[in-house]
């Protein structure tokens, strides 16, 4: 089985700030939280086999702090996790993924809201309807089936707020 886990960035410049929404960094107060969070999962013995970021500055940032905190050993940038996204297109890494590695193991995507929520909600109930929430720095984590379409099918077992982890 695959554990999904969705984190969104942490808090960020704000937007006024900077004309190109895409080179927003976090804040000093963002990384230090984020490194906070990060801290608490590996406490938790968490290590992600591979985390996917969103090629924005304040998610790059979030995922190299994570890596930094020894929960992955890489980090690929993966463009569908731009805001509004395609979920189609993670799922079909996913299904390559998953013929090249098995269907054991941990992935991380560090993105933006409402994607993230909304695509946990496709995966476990099939269908987005903004129910799930991610705040900057929370986490989501779900179970992937071991065939078949994940969609509608997946296991929500984790939906941390970063509050909980700092």
């Amino acid at each position: 089985m695959t554990q999904l886990y969705l984190i969104r960035h942490g808090i960020a410049a704000d937007r006024a700030e900077y004309s190109n929404d895409e080179e927003r960094p976090l804040t000093e107060t963002g990384k230090k939280r984020t490194k906070k969070v990060a801290s608490r999962l590996k406490a938790f013995d968490l290590k992600f086999d591979l985390l996917l970021s969103s090629p924005l500055v304040r998610a790059r940032q979030t995922a190299d702090l994570l890596k930094e905190s020894g929960l992955c050993d890489d980090v690929e940038i993966f463009d569908p996790l731009v805001p509004e996204g395609a979920i189609q297109e993670w799922m079909a890494w996913w299904d390559t993924w998953k013929a090249e590695k098995g269907n054991q193991g941990s992935i991380a995507l560090v993105g933006h809201q409402p994607d993230l929520g909304n695509w946990a909600e496709i995966l476990v109930w099939g269908d987005a309807g903004d129910r799930l929430i991610v705040k900057k720095a929370g986490v989501i984590g779900i179970e992937l089936p071991e065939s078949g379409s994940p969609v509608g099918r997946s296991r929500l077992f984790w939906l941390t707020p970063p509050r909980l982890l700092l």
